[in-house]
């Protein structure tokens, strides 16, 4: 019998503006006013001097308390100065520190009140923009949160430790899940695992057959019911693999040929079954099972990403996310 996470079984169906000199801000026209500080903060975090983003992390760790505070508490709690708060502030396009307090306390009522309402998931031929905008926001937020509360921590468990074991990973998806699989691959090869990602029905199935014992077949199918992915994980069985199952539905049939079933909770509805929530939920297990890997193999793992890193470096441009460029090297 296959190890299965705890999931119910019945499915579901702008313009620039520039600040002087090196602070540079983007304003959307018709969304600045709504949309999130802490988005925007995140955003340019990487592109604030040192001190800003010690500001920034006091911002991120507790907006609500940070909308009740004077700037002068705020600056000793990022142990730097008052010009420095209002430097921060400008960076991220709010002003001052009075606009940006302003701000997260509209976040905070906003997200207090978005966690108590339900959008619902149907889009309707007469929604508008902002509808349409917050039903799928809605929907992929909430396919990640109840897919984290249902995943099954010990059948993770028991699936990192294979595949931190296992000699060769093949994964297999078609069509939206393809993206995901190859996401997959793509994390576990950073990481000096070897492993394949397969979406073409005769690969797949090739590819299971030189599968051993040792070897793990991965297959991904937000309805459990996809007969590729379904054939190859039975091929893959037959050769000795050890299969696992990625799927919103636990009793579907690719549970009936995998060792391991790991499941997501993601609603599908109009305009986006199986393509848009699930892959979100999908991905979000992926990046447990990719961290779960990577722990197993530290050292390793942050020696293969840091190669990697280093290996792409000279493909990125010389200048910060937030368009300032880059201070030179100056071998200090």
């Amino acid at each position: 019998m296959p190890t299965v996470s705890n999931f119910p079984t019945s499915p579901e169906a702008g313009g620039v503006a520039t600040l002087p000199d090196t602070v540079t801000t983007v304003a959307v026209p018709g969304r600045d006013a709504d949309s999130s500080p802490l988005v925007k903060i995140r955003s340019l975090l990487p592109g604030l001097a040192r001190a800003e983003q010690r500001v920034a992390k006091v911002v991120l760790e507790d907006p609500s308390s940070v909308a009740r505070r004077s700037i002068t508490e705020v600056a000793q709690s990022a142990n730097t100065s008052e010009t420095t708060v209002t430097r921060f502030c400008k960076a991220i396009g709010v002003g001052g520190y009075p606009q940006l307090r302003i701000a997260l306390a509209a976040d905070t009522a906003r997200s207090e009140a978005r966690s108590t309402r339900n959008l619902g998931g149907e889009i309707g031929p007469g929604d508008d923009l902002a509808s349409v905008v917050g039903k799928v926001s809605f929907a992929d937020a909430r396919a990640v949160e109840e897919t984290a509360d249902q995943l099954d921590v010990n059948t993770l468990q028991q699936v990192i430790d294979t595949l931190a074991e296992a000699g060769r990973i093949d994964v297999y998806g078609v069509g939206a899940s393809a993206f995901v699989a190859a996401d997959l691959q793509q994390k576990l090869h950073r990481i000096g695992r070897v492993s394949f990602a397969w979406s073409d029905t005769h690969i797949m199935l090739t590819s299971a057959a030189v599968l051993r014992p040792g070897d793990v077949a991965i297959g991904i199918s937000h309805t459990g019911a996809t007969t590729d992915t379904v054939e190859a994980l039975r091929v893959a069985r037959e050769h000795g693999a050890i299969t696992v199952s990625l799927t919103n539905f636990p009793r579907s049939p690719v549970t009936e040929v995998s060792d391991h079933v790991l499941t997501t909770a993601a609603r599908e509805t109009t305009f986006r079954s199986g393509a848009t929530a699930s892959r979100i939920a999908q991905l979000t297990v992926i990046d447990c099972l990719f961290i779960g890997v990577a722990q197993r193999h530290m050292d390793d793992a942050v020696s293969a990403l840091d190669a990697t890193r280093d290996a792409v470096g000279s493909h990125r441009l010389g200048v910060r996310p937030d368009g300032r460029r880059r201070p030179r090297e100056t071998g200090k």
